[in-house]
């Protein structure tokens, strides 16, 4: 099933000539000198269309840099009017809505932090009502889809049509190589639910250092994202806020050179082969979605018995012995070990649940009967 908003293709609004579209600048807007020093190199790359800079950056403690304000947008005014290039700030509040408007500021964008608390995400929708602006909306901190997608459809009924989505990655309690975790199913599944939008990447915040960007950004092509959105400072490692994510206009021109642009399709022969192995998935997907049901059966059948025999649901030795059994069989075909450990789960939790159902049935069935 999918979900209707009502978007304007990226294409009708922006004028994209080179493939990735880029939005590029400094974590935070510091000085006049470094925005338009940034803005001057960055616009000789040709796939950079948008000038990003943080006017007001939300901070975790204060005393921390905040951003310097309103006058980084008098800033933003001499970027575009020097370089062409589109300029685009984050906004948090209502006022900084109005603000940024009032200073002609072409592109809004909610970061992950504001995202997350749905009665901000609607002050911003209200300010918002009647204003034909572009806004792109980041993923939540947390990997909520639902959390994004509701920020979305608040945004679009507010009458925004020019709406994009930009992942930026999930905070994640497990130890990854990331800032933060890619977890690429979650954008995945906003495309397929959402068809008509533009999904942009922003590795920046994935990957938290310069060297991880080139396979994201890769990566985020590989599985169509409509662009990136890659931080660059044009002397990071003096910069106010996030010096470690942040790369030279030089770097990320020779990051784009290095990307590889695949073609979303195929000659005749190569469609027909695709074609031929998506048929062989559908047969097997059908063959496993019976041999789940049947082995469900089954389940209902034990539960029954324990329940008629007076058995606890949980057999911890049993489900041992199976899962290092499983893992096994598993690993000697060729098959991840993580990959197994969570198809396992998800089945056991669904076997679990279902006994537990049954039980509940006979709980209720003898209390009608008292």
């Amino acid at each position: 099933m999918s979900i209707n908003l009502d978007i304007l293709p990226l294409k009708e609004w922006l004028d994209i000539k080179e493939f990735p579209l880029v939005i590029s600048g400094p974590c935070s807007a510091e000085s006049e000198e470094q925005v338009l020093i940034t803005a001057r190199k960055i616009s000789k790359i040709p796939n950079v269309k948008i000038f990003r800079a943080g006017i007001w950056k939300p901070r975790t403690r204060p005393g921390l840099f905040e951003g310097v304000g309103i006058k980084g947008l008098q800033w933003l005014k001499k970027v575009k009017k020097e370089t062409g290039l589109l300029t685009a700030v984050e906004v948090a509040l209502p006022e900084h809505v109005d603000i940024a408007l009032n200073n002609d500021v072409d592109i809004l964008w909610i970061g992950a932090r504001t995202v997350v608390n749905p009665f901000s995400l609607q002050d911003l929708a209200s300010v918002l009502k009647g204003v034909d602006i572009p806004v792109m909306i980041k993923n939540p901190v947390n990997p909520d889809l639902n959390l994004w997608i509701g920020a979305l459809e608040r945004i679009n009924l507010s009458g925004i049509k020019r709406l994009v989505a930009i992942h930026r990655g999930f905070y994640f309690f497990d130890k990854t190589p990331y800032r933060n975790a890619p977890m690429w199913e979650i954008p995945i599944e906003l495309k397929r639910l959402i068809p008509n939008l533009p999904v942009i990447c922003d590795p920046s915040h994935i990957c938290g250092e310069q060297d991880l960007l080139l396979e994201i950004s890769q990566k985020a092509l590989d599985l169509e994202m409509n662009g990136l959105m890659i931080e660059s400072h044009y002397d990071p490692d003096n910069a106010l806020t996030d010096p470690q994510q942040q790369i030279t206009p030089e770097n990320l021109s020779r990051l784009i050179s290095s990307l590889i642009i695949r073609k979303e399709k195929g000659n005749i022969d190569f469609e027909s082969k695709l074609e031929e192995l998506r048929t062989e998935i559908d047969k097997i997907d059908a063959e496993l979605i019976n041999i789940l049901s049947r082995r469900m059966g089954l389940i209902d059948e034990i539960g029954k018995y324990k329940r008629d025999h007076n058995i606890t649901i949980l057999q911890l030795k049993r489900w041992s012995k199976i899962v290092q059994d499983r893992l096994k069989t598993g690993l000697d075909s060729g098959l991840k070990k993580e990959f197994l450990q969570k198809l396992l789960e998800i089945v056991h939790i669904e076997s679990i649940q279902r006994q537990t159902e049954i039980y509940s049935k006979e709980n209720n069935r003898n209390e009608s009967q008292v």
